[in-house]
């Protein structure tokens, strides 16, 4: 199959970013997001601007596609099977089915035999406060679905503290309660999967978070070549698994020993791989547009050690003088307006030649 245009579901900075990685492979893009004038649509080919599980919409895709991918893990199920229908949609359904509910994602990681938190479903007040029990009074609960950058969660620190409401607090909805992991580091590795299951891992990176959001992603992680190597077999074991074709990213958490606890997974390039764009000859963009359109995939090395920081909501204001830092990349992401929260953009400092 010969690719000239691939549809992109989601019009976010992950949307826009993979529009210019395909355009520089000469290949066409069409966003489909209800938003008009989306990030992703003011450096695509053309936007289809609807919501996504609208049937037209998703048939004018179809129609004007010859391939369809994603930028986001909570695209409606049933709008990408359609989808699957009439063209290839890659990363494959599946991969949203498992990633958008909590509880199916740490039952799929097991069952890959990759490690993960201790967890329990939570269906009421009363599961809750027996799941609670069962983990000494400690644990996270999430929601089930949805939920991103720290929403839709409640943390419980002691046996002291009242889960009285919690479950109704969080809409009375499925959730999952995790035990707490005491975890030194965290980490996570891209992967990608091409047509023929050839696999490119990039370099772990090490994560710090704020406030639930990503703020830097560090390379090389302080980890151990052991922990690099299960990090990149556990992605290996999860992209058979979902038969999948793209780029995932995949969260751990690093223990004492060097083991790893897997934290979650995201079907699509993601904020933790954003530095490869400036210290990799092919950033997870690229990476991701060449294994949906079945070309070869390129190198992951890592060419340069660096520390990529995310800029949120009023850190747009220190752009300036990230500009006039040397061995900086600023990438921006189009946004006119800063929120708290808000991903605006993100820098990637290079700080020297890889030794690896």
């Amino acid at each position: 199959m010969t690719v000239i245009t691939i549809g992109i579901i989601g019009g976010g900075q992950l949307g826009r970013m993979l529009a210019m990685a395909a355009a520089r492979l000469n290949f066409r893009t069409v966003i489909l997001e209800p938003q008009a004038d989306c990030p992703a649509a003011q450096v695509a080919s053309a936007q289809i601007t609807a919501a996504y599980d609208d049937p037209a919409a998703l048939e004018e895709l179809a129609k004007r596609c010859d391939v369809v991918t994603y930028e986001f893990e909570n695209v409606p199920v049933a709008a990408a099977e359609t989808l699957q229908r009439a063209v290839p949609v890659y990363p494959p359904a599946k991969a949203l089915e498992v990633s958008q509910d909590r509880l199916t994602e740490k039952r799929f990681l097991n069952s890959c035999g990759i490690a993960t938190a201790k967890f329990h479903a939570v269906d009421s007040q009363a599961d809750l406060e027996r799941a609670l029990a069962d983990f000494g009074g400690q644990g996270v609960l999430k929601t089930c679905r949805m939920g991103y950058d720290g929403k839709g969660q409640r943390v419980f620190r002691s046996a002291e503290e009242s889960p009285v409401g919690a479950y109704e607090a969080l809409g009375s909805v499925p959730l999952i309660l995790e035990s707490f992991v005491a975890f030194e580091r965290e980490i996570s590795v891209i992967a990608a999967r091409a047509w023929d299951g050839t696999v490119a891992c990039f370099d772990p990176a090490e994560n710090i978070h704020r406030n639930g959001i990503l703020h830097t992603s560090t390379l090389p992680a302080r980890i151990s070549e052991a922990t690099a190597r299960t990090a990149r077999e556990s992605a290996e074991k999860l992209l058979a698994a979902l038969d999948y074709v793209g780029v995932i990213g995949m969260e751990f958490f690093v223990m004492a020993d060097g083991t790893l606890i897997a934290n979650e997974i995201a079907p699509r390039v993601h904020n933790s791989g954003h530095w490869t764009e400036a210290a990799c000859i092919v950033s997870q963009f690229e990476q991701h547009i060449r294994a949906v359109t079945g070309l070869t995939l390129g190198n992951p090395h890592r060419h340069s050690d660096c520390v990529m920081t995310n800029l949120i909501g009023d850190d747009i204001l220190d752009v300036p003088a990230w500009l006039a830092r040397k061995d900086v990349l600023v990438h921006l992401y189009g946004k006119t307006e800063s929120r708290p929260g808000r991903k605006m953009g993100h820098v990637t400092e290079l700080k020297s030649p890889s030794q690896g």
